[in-house]
C-alpha cells in the first residue's frame, strides 16, 4: 500500500511540504484496530524499542533502581543535567564505571544545556540510559562488559528472543542501531503489537513484571524519558494513561495502558524532528484518547509554528483520518 499524507507544512496559507507515512493501532493479539497507509511497512524499531530492551535488562538485575533510573533506561534523553545525573546514579548502583559506556561521544541535544557545556561525552548520548541498564544486567550476571553490544552476547540474544515474543513475529531482521547495539526490523503493525503488550504484559512470559516496572517508571518520571521541548514527555505529562517513545527516522510509538492498545507512526522520509510528534498526537486524538482541552495544551507539539523573521507565519498540521477495522 502507498503511504498517506500525514503532516502538512503550511506557510502563509501555502502548503509548502508534505510528510507521508503510515499509522497502525493494534491490540495485544496483533489485530489492527485502525490504520492509515501500510500496516505492513517494514521498519527498524530504533529507539522505540527501549522500553522492551529496558525490561530485558531489568529481568537480569539484582538492584533496586528508582523510578527515575528505570525511566532513563527507556529514554532518548536530552542530556540535561538531570538525565546525566540519573544515568550516573544507575551505573553507581550497579557498580559499573562510566568508562564502560560504549555510546558515541556527543554533545547534549538540549540547547540550554549545550550552551552551558558543549563537551562531547559518551554519557551525553541519548542512549546512555539504555546502555547503563544493559551494563547493569551484565554486571549482575557476570557477563562480559566489553562485548555487551555484540549480537552474540547473552544479553543481546535475550533481547532478540523477547522481541520475537512481544512482536508475535517468527523472525526479525537484525541490524546495528546508531548507538551500536542490535536493532530489529519488522512490520509497523508488529511495533504497535509490542506496545499493546507492554500495556498489558501478561503475554510477555517471564518479562511481565519487568515490563510493568518499565511502564510504571515512564508514567511516574516522563521527563527522564526525553526532556525539555520533547513530544514524548509532553504527551505523557498531559495523558497519564499513555506512554510514548520516539525512535530515529520518523518512528514514534505509544501504548494506551488501560486499554491494552499500541500505536505506531512512521514518517517515510524520516522527518522525525517536525512530523512524527504531530502525527502521533493526531492519531491519539483520532482514536479518542485526547480531549479538546488536552489538544489545546499540546498545541506547541501538535501544531508547531512555522516561523518567518522569528514570528509565526504558518503551522505544521496533522489532520489525517483513520480507517477503522470492521
Amino acid at each position: 500500500m502507498e503511504a498517506v499524507p500525514l503532516v502538512r507544512v503550511v506557510r502563509a496559507g501555502l502548503e509548502e511540504s508534505v510528510h507521508a507515512g503510515d499509522v497502525v493501532i493494534a491490540d495485544g493479539d496483533g489485530r489492527v484496530l485502525a490504520s492509515a497507509g501500510d500496516a505492513d511497512r517494514l521498519v527498524y524499531a530504533r529507539s522505540s524499542m527501549k522500553p522492551l530492551q529496558a525490561s530485558v535488562s531489568l529481568s537480569f538485575c539484582l538492584y533496586q533502581f528508582t523510578d527515575a533510573e528505570v525511566s532513563v533506561m527507556c529514554a532518548s534523553h536530552n542530556a540535561e543535567p538531570i538525565h546525566v545525573r540519573t544515568v550516573r546514579s544507575l551505573l553507581a548502583r550497579a557498580g559499573v564505571e562510566e568508562s564502560a559506556l560504549q555510546t558515541p561521544s556527543v554533545r547534549p541535544w538540549d540547547g540550554e544545556t549545550l550552551a552551558a557545556d558543549p563537551t562531547c561525552r559518551p554519557i551525553n548520548s541519548d542512549c546512555s540510559g539504555k546502555h547503563g541498564g544493559m551494563l547493569s544486567a551484565c554486571r549482575a550476571q557476570e557477563w562480559p562488559l566489553e562485548s555487551y553490544r555484540d549480537p552474540r552476547h547473552p544479553l543481546q540474544r535475550a533481547v532478540e528472543d523477547s522481541v520475537l515474543v512481544a512482536s508475535g513475529e517468527g523472525r526479525v531482521r537484525v541490524g546495528t542501531d546508531g548507538c551500536g547495539v542490535p536493532v530489529h526490523g519488522m512490520p509497523l503493525r508488529s511495533m504497535a503489537t509490542i506496545y499493546a503488550r507492554l500495556a498489558s504484559p501478561d503475554r510477555l512470559g517471564r518479562l511481565e513484571p519487568f515490563a510493568r516496572r518499565a511502564v510504571s517508571a515512564m508514567r511516574a518520571e516522563p521527563y527522564l524519558v526525553a526532556g525539555r521541548n520533547r513530544p514524548d514527555t509532553a504527551i505523557m505529562r498531559e495523558a497519564d494513561d499513555v506512554i510514548a517513545k520516539g525512535g530515529a527516522e520518523g518512528l514514534m510509538c505509544a501504548a494506551l495502558v488501560s486499554r491494552g492498545v499500541g500505536i505506531a507512526v512512521k514518517i517515510r522520509d524520516g522527518g522525525a524532528g517536525r512530523a512524527s510528534g504531530p502525527a502521533l498526537i493526531r492519531a491519539l486524538a483520532a482514536f479518542g484518547v485526547l480531549s479538546p482541552e488536552q489538544l489545546d495544551r499540546l498545541a506547541p507539539f501538535a501544531r508547531p509554528p512555522v516561523l518567518g523573521g522569528g514570528r509565526p507565519v504558518g503551522e505544521i498540521v496533522a489532520d489525517f483520518g483513520l480507517d477503522r477495522a470492521v
